[in-house]
Parts: structure tokens; C-alpha cells; sequence
């Protein structure tokens, strides 16, 4: 299993990065030597799905598999709010940013959005967006992850950036559970769409489930699953 692409459909809570080492003991063992073994984007723990690993020689050709196309199945919770944008974080009840007419305070959510409000709200965000990733992520600033800086305290600001989401559909929905099928480019951060969704809607939210299923022509059908590779999860 050198020298090639190795798809893994990751189980929930473990991290990416968990799932190379693993991968990278067994086939270092198998082997009777020290495998090269990487990932070609992240899963947050928190999501499951497709994840490209490559290994050999063929971890050269990494960032090209990185850069492609990528399509998840998402459920958000709409009425809350979380410091991380998923479930990991600390979870808060939403107050709307809007002024009601001679109150100063902020306001709580008025009326739970019709099926309509969703429809409209969802058709925002196709096409070129700008969106800001969230500050609990890999990207790196001034070579330190946002995460690591996030967790320590300090102030991270991640500048906006464009990303391209293709097509946003409707799978279901049931105040406050709103799950969608997102194909993205590359770069595109589910958590923040659920985060700018929820406040087109004026109820806030936050990804509650992500599964990735297809990145490019690729398949999660087409994946295995640790047990498959011998790998307790």
C-alpha cells in the first residue's frame, strides 16, 4: 500500500491527524519500515467522512488532491449559538444583533423562519462568498494554528476570503434542525456557513453533524473504515 491514494472513511471524535498515525503504524509494520503517510484535508473531530490519504512518493502530489472539490451533508441547529461553530464548543442560546424600536437591548428570536425564509436565506450563499474561517481552525497566522492561539486566550482575526459554493440544497428541515448538501471549492468552512446562515435568518446557529461524501469524483461509498484496515477506532 505504498506509493498510492488510500481512501478512509473517518469515524467520529478521532482527528485527522489520529487517523494518519494509525494508518502509518500499520503500514509501517506490514512493511518492516518507517511508511510516509499524509493527509489531503482535514476533518474536524466532530465530522465524519471522506478523508484522502497518500502515501510514498505519492505524498508529492498531496496539496493537488487538497485543492479539489468537496461535497458534505450537513445538519445546523438554528436558535443557538457556539463558540466553536460546532458541538465541541461552548453552546449559548442566540440574541439577535437587530434593535427592536425603543429597547437598547438586544433582542431574542422573534418566530422560528418558514420554510420560505430558509429557501431565501440558502440561495444567498451559492455562488462566489466572502467568508471568514472560523477561529478554531488549522489555518496558520504568523505560523502558529488559530486553533492553538484561539485555546490560549488570544484574539484571533482571520481576514475574509473568497470561496465558491456550487450548490446549496434543501434536505430537510424541522425548526431548529436544518440539514443541507453543500459541493464547495476547496477552503470552505461548513461551521462558517452555518454561522452566516443563521444570521441571514436572524435565529444564529451552528453545525450540529458533517459528514464529507465525495471530494471530486471520489466517493465515501468507495472508502474503508479502520475496522477494515485492522485499526480499532
Amino acid at each position: 500500500m505504498n506509493d498510492r491514494v488510500i481512501l478512509i472513511d473517518k469515524p467520529q471524535g478521532m482527528t485527522s491527524f489520529g487517523v494518519v498515525a494509525r494508518i502509518r503504524r500499520v503500514l509501517s509494520h506490514r512493511a518492516g519500515k518507517k511508511v510516509k503517510v499524509g493527509h489531503c484535508g482535514t476533518l474536524d473531530p466532530f465530522a465524519t467522512g471522506l478523508l484522502i490519504l497518500v502515501t510514498g512518493k505519492e505524498c508529492r502530489n498531496a496539496m493537488r488532491y487538497t485543492k479539489l472539490d468537496k461535497v458534505y451533508e450537513a445538519t445546523f441547529r438554528l436558535g443557538q449559538t457556539s463558540t466553536t461553530g460546532d458541538p465541541e464548543g461552548e453552546i449559548m442560546p442566540y440574541v439577535a444583533n437587530s434593535k427592536p424600536q425603543n429597547d437598547t437591548q438586544t433582542s431574542s428570536i422573534s418566530e422560528q423562519p418558514d420554510i420560505t425564509a430558509i429557501k431565501s436565506a440558502l440561495a444567498q450563499f451559492v455562488g462566489d462568498i466572502k467568508q471568514r474561517p472560523p477561529a478554531f481552525s488549522a489555518i496558520k497566522i504568523n505560523g502558529q494554528r488559530a486553533y492553538k492561539l484561539a485555546r490560549s486566550g488570544k484574539k484571533v482575526d482571520i481576514p475574509e476570503r473568497t470561496v465558491t459554493v456550487y450548490a446549496l440544497e434543501l434536505l430537510d428541515y424541522a425548526y431548529p434542525l436544518l440539514k443541507v448538501r453543500a459541493h464547495v471549492s476547496s477552503g470552505t468552512y461548513i461551521r462558517s456557513l452555518a454561522v452566516d446562515i443563521g444570521e441571514a435568518l436572524n435565529t444564529g446557529a451552528y453545525c450540529q453533524e458533517l459528514r464529507r461524501t465525495q471530494i471530486a469524483d471520489w466517493q465515501v461509498s468507495q472508502a474503508q473504515k479502520l475496522a477494515d484496515l485492522g485499526i480499532e477506532s
